[in-house]
């Protein structure tokens, strides 16, 4: 098993600011998790389908059309993201794009999306999110099903207002619908779980590498999303994104000393400048980059050794996590699709 140098091993040491778990008198380990508060939103994709369907039929939509669909609360939250990043956010694009030949000949196909996710069991994504949090955690998140001119999808809000943003795209199943919603909330939930307080004692670097280390929350979130590390994490997704997967994974070893270097070059002020930092660490996302497959790796490690409580005994504080992975009882168990990878 490949396991992180000597060298950051010994700066781990230094990264040890406290964390607490929400909630005094959370219930112990082992106590049944309550149930998610999951509430799926759709007025705006309805509103959008509604525009559609007069413009297919090739009559005028009318004012009140256009008011259903600003005033629909996924429009309105929608905005209120795209300008709390400093982005342009008109009526007029919306209108462009919803009278476009290549958007008008998706309608049947954009509703049977719409209608094979309302059918979704977020109930069971919001379980399995769970399942990867400690006790006593509880996610509540509406999440919004939107038809718009961008295709991204994204978390918005997740410490006063949780939501979930998913664009609506025919190519994808109803069921990898409902793994990217149980991906997305164990972020929701992750945020609310760690409620670390940044020692301010601790230099700088130190501080920076410890907010990146946070990043494997997207390996932890593909191993919760997944249902536990017998599970294929993408067993839901198409051949494509399978074999992505595999060439990642297939990647980890100069991945995970990629990441090493970038964490000695911060800790030691190699990189000091923020923007730098940022835009190296940036590069690990990717598409199901570093901060996915080595995450999700170490994090299969430490379960696979330990199990699911030596993970969630480890989930807040990322740097115990690279500990964790790198004890000597992990060399033999890193495993993935059933065989030895190193």
């Amino acid at each position: 098993m490949l396991l992180l140098s000597l060298a950051l091993a010994a700066l781990l040491l230094l990264l040890q600011p406290a964390f607490t778990f929400p909630a005094e008198g959370a219930p112990a380990a082992g106590t049944p998790a309550r149930n998610p508060d999951i509430t799926i939103v759709t007025d705006e994709a309805d509103a959008a389908l509604a525009i559609l369907d007069r413009i297919r039929a090739g009559r005028a939509v009318r004012d009140e059309d256009w008011r259903r669909l600003r005033e629909s609360e996924g429009y309105r939250r929608l905005r209120k993201r795209e300008e709390s990043m400093g982005r342009r956010f008109s009526d007029s694009t919306f209108a462009a794009f919803l009278h476009a030949d290549s958007t008008r000949a998706r309608t049947e196909a954009l509703r049977r999306t719409v209608t094979a996710w309302k059918q979704a069991d977020l109930a069971s994504a919001g379980r399995r999110a769970l399942a990867y949090l400690p006790a006593g955690v509880v996610i509540r998140a509406r999440v919004y099903l939107t038809i718009k001119p961008w295709t991204n999808s994204f978390v918005f809000e997740t410490k006063t207002d949780p939501a979930i943003f998913l664009y609506v795209d025919p190519k994808v199943s109803a069921a990898k619908f409902e793994n990217t919603v149980a991906h997305e909330l164990h972020h929701i939930g992750y945020a609310g779980a760690c409620t670390a307080s940044e020692d301010t004692t601790l230099a700088p670097e130190v501080r920076t590498a410890r907010m990146w280390m946070g990043a494997f929350g997207e390996g932890l979130a593909m191993l919760a999303a997944a249902g536990g590390p017998d599970v294929h994490p993408h067993a839901v997704s198409d051949s494509v994104e399978r074999g992505q997967w595999a060439r990642s994974r297939n990647r980890f070893p100069e991945d995970l000393r990629e990441l090493e270097r970038f964490f000695l070059d911060v800790l030691e002020r190699r990189i000091t400048d923020p923007d730098s930092v940022r835009s190296r660490a940036m590069e690990f996302f990717g598409q199901q980059g570093p901060w996915y497959t080595v995450g999700y790796t170490m994090a299969v490690a430490v379960e696979r050794a330990g199990g699911k409580e030596s993970l969630l005994e480890v989930l807040c504080d990322p740097p115990k996590l690279l500990e964790a992975y790198n004890r000597p009882w992990n060399r033999s168990m890193l495993i993935a699709d059933g065989k030895r990878i190193l």
